[in-house]
């Protein structure tokens, strides 16, 4: 997650049990549970509002006409046309 394997983290229980005491430990990690969920589901709500706002901010896009949907008849070949030189 954070780079923290597990012996970090018991050093981390181990000197939270030291600090807080045993008996308000429980008390301290559900309260840490909640707002770890709060944030978590505070940064959902902002990705969803930005990616809602990038959608209606997005222009429309242009339909590009391919070569292969033209019908043949509306395909032009110039056999006359004469090769582009560039005097140097």
């Amino acid at each position: 997650m954070f780079g923290v394997g597990l012996p970090e983290i018991l050093v981390i229980l181990v000197v939270a049990l030291i600090v807080v005491g045993p008996s308000r430990l429980p008390e301290l990690a559900k309260s840490l549970g909640k707002a770890f969920n709060e944030f978590k589901r505070m940064a959902d709500e902002v990705k969803e509002t930005i990616q809602e706002e990038v959608i209606k901010e997005e222009p429309p896009k242009e339909t590009v006409i391919s070569q292969d949907t033209v019908p043949e008849t509306e395909k032009k070949e110039d056999n006359n046309a004469k090769p582009v030189t560039r005097d140097a």
